[in-house]
């Protein structure tokens, strides 16, 4: 690091060290700064300890993608501890000043159990703290290069959650409009498989009356087959859509359309449990979506269900 300074210029070192912070200084705030990596939850005051850009990307993930997407990519969520209880020990071990407004500190971590013991089964993880000096101040900008990492899954979940758009918009304008209809139309999308412009999935139309908190169903029933799609500037929209047959024919027409995929499509569609947690789960993001104010769905002659519990 020495020999590298003296070979710059004399100017552009004085620059540096005028502009630079002291190591103890970046290693202090960059302690500080580890109090606000996202574990779990993205706290509201770690605002105050982000770039602007950073916080954005985070909030996006956390609060404003469906939260079942966790289940999925648990690094999204747990960017330190992962599950198990433990807490994250931070220990800053490096820190370097790459410019005057950029600086990357290397930390440790060990987790931490509840009672303040170590996990000794848990080896010690280094991490990439990046920080960003705005208007006289560290923030943080980065861990571990996740914000680009987020912003990818925020494009990709974008891009899907168009196709279910279409889907739905189609579900609800062509399939809807064959029942008696409510206030609201709610599809439930069970996605066997996808291949470029085609979706195979299970299916369901629901209307729906809102009686105080409650979604009353009126009407519905199932498509199931195969949907194709086409895209024209990141819009999607349904052009074709090949259902299973009523009646006797419809486990032929059903292993037609689903192929290979026929085993995983007859999982969803006969275990009432895992389409009752769809259903809930895609209703819940629905009344989120649209500042629906329920708690409760009920179809004619059952219970009311809870939307949480």
């Amino acid at each position: 690091m020495i020999m590298r300074r003296l070979l710059l210029p004399i100017t552009v070192t004085l620059l540096l060290a005028a502009c630079g912070d002291s190591e103890k200084q970046l290693r202090d705030r960059a302690t500080e700064l580890c109090q606000y990596i996202p574990d779990h939850e993205l706290q509201e005051a770690s605002r105050d300890y982000m770039t602007a850009d950073f916080y954005a990307v985070l909030d996006t993930m956390f609060n404003q993608l469906p939260e079942h997407e966790a289940m999925d990519h648990e690094w999204l969520y747990y960017f330190v501890t992962g599950n198990g209880g433990a807490m994250a020990d931070y220990e800053v071990v490096g820190v370097e000043q790459t410019d005057k407004s950029h600086a990357v500190a290397t930390i440790h971590v060990r987790q931490v159990w509840e009672d303040g013991s170590f996990d000794t089964a848990t080896d010690i993880e280094e991490h990439q703290l990046y920080m960003e000096k705005v208007d006289g101040r560290w923030l943080m900008s980065d861990f571990d290069g996740h914000k680009a990492d987020c912003i990818r899954h925020i494009a990709i979940s974008r891009d899907e959650q168009a196709k279910r758009d279409a889907i739905s918009n189609y579900l609800v304008n062509e399939i809807g409009s064959q029942y008696r209809k409510g206030e609201v139309c709610i599809p439930t999308l069970m996605m066997v498989y996808e291949d470029s412009l085609q979706v195979w999935g299970d299916f369901w139309v629901f209307w729906y009356n809102v009686a105080g908190d409650t979604l009353k169903c009126v009407s519905g029933g199932n498509h199931s087959g195969r949907i194709t799609l086409s895209q024209e500037c990141g819009r999607y929209a349904v052009t074709a859509f090949e259902q299973t047959a009523d009646g006797a024919g419809n486990e032929a027409s059903a292993r037609r359309i689903f192929g290979e995929h026929y085993d995983i499509y007859q999982n969803m569609h006969a275990n009432e449990a895992v389409r009752d947690a769809v259903r809930k789960e895609q209703l819940q993001e629905y009344a989120k979506r649209y500042n629906l104010n329920v708690h409760y769905y009920q179809d004619q002659g059952w219970p009311a269900v809870a939307l949480e519990e």
